[in-house]
């Protein structure tokens, strides 16, 4: 078992960025990508934490347990949909398939909860009822569960840059999807869901929400790509209080990194202006919870994986033969 000393240890060592000699890296808030040959490419999880569109921070072992948990969930739910990998070379980086995203994110939602703009509970507390092409009745309270999960989808990045929202109609109506395509990906993603609903039921906790993507292979398939079910992905409260949280009107124990962006709330920052300097102990928590998120829904003991991490991951990649050292510019 991994120690508070352990980790508070790695804090240098966080990885933040990769350099491998690979052509073609690209990087996005968490994960860095090169472009392998053979329609692959390599998708590596850094430990940089995100929130408020902002990265924050490095959070060691972070990176590990994010891509670690969605190798298992895409196991966990591969009889319902194909996905994008094909191996897991290193505890930091997956090998995917290379596939063409589609542009809409797939939101599943079980509660009516969130404060964001796109909230269910956002727009119901303006008096909204009508909400992403459903219909929600007078005297919901906010964390309530839903009768059944919803989908409420987004653009990615629409034309304002940011998320914008659409109903389950409005993909196919703007074509952003045909409709046997949008159906398949509804009742994948509901399924999915459902499967991540009782594992995590199972492990005493509740999947609340959570983000899928999907995009299209190259032989035409459909497939579940990106991550699954991870806390930057998901929203997870703690079970066995949420009952009494429920009634006594109080918020539901978040196990996710929620209380990574309250406690920058709590200073005054929502993402605008400098970025405050945050002590090390809220960075070594939000670690020890990524790892026993990781547990709980595996039911596995974290292994953490050497710091530094590049090294330990060129030389994995070199056993997957990804890497040539003779010639380390050409993946293999």
């Amino acid at each position: 078992m991994i120690t508070t000393e352990q980790i508070r240890q790695q804090l240098p060592l966080a990885l933040g960025e990769t350099q491998l000699p690979l052509p073609s890296k690209q990087a996005g808030k968490v994960r860095d990508w090169y472009e392998l040959q053979h329609g692959q490419r390599l998708l590596v999880t850094t430990d940089r934490l995100s929130a408020f569109d902002r990265i924050l921070a490095r959070v060691p072992y972070k990176g590990q347990v994010l891509n670690q948990l969605s190798a298992w969930w895409f196991d966990q739910t591969c009889d319902v949909i194909a996905n994008h990998v094909i191996g897991v070379p290193d505890p930091n980086a997956t090998i995917v398939m290379l596939a063409k995203p589609f542009t809409v994110e797939v939101i599943v939602r079980g509660y009516i909860t969130g404060v964001t703009s796109t909230a269910l509970w956002y727009r119901y507390s303006l008096g909204e009822r009508d909400i992403y092409g459903y219909h929600f009745p007078e005297g919901l309270r906010k964390n309530e569960k839903l009768p059944e999960p919803i989908i409420t989808p987004t653009t990615k990045g629409g034309p304002t840059g940011h998320d914008e929202r659409l109903t389950c109609a409005e993909v196919v109506e703007h074509g952003l999807l045909d409709r046997a395509t949008w159906d398949q990906v509804q009742a994948a993603a509901l399924a999915i869901f459902k499967r991540g609903q009782e594992i995590a039921e199972q492990s005493g906790l509740i999947l609340v929400d959570t983000k899928y993507e999907f995009g299209r292979a190259p032989d035409g398939r459909v497939l579940l790509i990106d991550e699954v079910h991870t806390p930057d992905s998901s929203r997870f409260w703690k079970a066995d209080s949420y009952a009494k949280c429920l009634a006594q009107g109080t918020e539901p124990e978040n196990f996710d990194k929620e209380f990574v962006r309250l406690a920058y709330a709590e200073q005054g920052y929502r993402g605008e202006g400098p970025i405050p300097a945050m002590p090390d102990d809220l960075w070594i928590a939000a670690s020890e919870r990524y790892i026993r998120i990781y547990e709980m829904l595996t039911g596995q003991p974290f292994e953490p994986g050497a710091y530094p991490i590049e090294p330990r991951l060129l030389q994995n990649l070199y056993k997957a033969q990804q890497i040539d050292v003779r010639n380390p510019l050409n993946a293999l």
